[in-house]
């Protein structure tokens, strides 16, 4: 084998992860009690929800998504100051990992990716709708990942034992 095919073959069987596109997917925002809501002084209760997937495109290329649905709600009067719902998406080019890396890699390094992104257009909308900003925490996808992954062991578990 020449020193070129050799080069060549290397290169074949490589890990690869590339950043195709960083995207917007989808973003939404409500704000049902507009304009009464904006003569309210009391600071809102924040809930947010955060999800993400992961789905092949073609082979050795993923689209990611990092969905976070952020309610900002008056506690003492039960009223929603605005609703949130933003998706950032990423399509990754990733090859020649072994599946117990790259499910790691699709819940993991890619939502990393991606939420300062989501955490921008979140602290966006919300100014944009008249509202003080809203800064999203860092988030630990590992911890995520991990915590999820027992709880799928425990619960495949627990159904073997019944």
């Amino acid at each position: 084998m020449t020193e070129a095919a050799q080069a060549n073959a290397q290169s074949n069987t490589q890990p690869v992860f590339n950043i195709e596109k960083l995207y917007v997917k989808d973003m939404s925002l409500e704000v049902p009690n507009a304009p009464a809501i904006f003569l309210e002084r009391e600071n809102p209760q924040i809930d947010l929800q955060l999800n993400s997937q992961a789905a092949p495109v073609e082979d050795g290329v993923f689209d990611v998504t990092v969905t976070v649905t952020v309610t900002a709600k008056l506690p003492t009067k039960d009223k929603v100051l605005f609703l949130i719902e933003a998706k950032q998406s990423g399509v990754f080019q990733i090859r020649n990992l072994p599946a117990e890396e790259m499910e790691t890699v699709l819940a993991v390094v890619c939502p990393n990716i991606l939420y300062p992104y989501l955490r921008e257009v979140v602290s966006d909308m919300a100014v944009r709708a008249g509202f003080s900003p809203v800064v999203l925490n860092p988030i630990n996808f590992e911890a995520i990942y991990l915590q999820q992954k027992q709880q799928k062991q425990a619960q495949s578990t627990e159904a073997v034992k019944h």
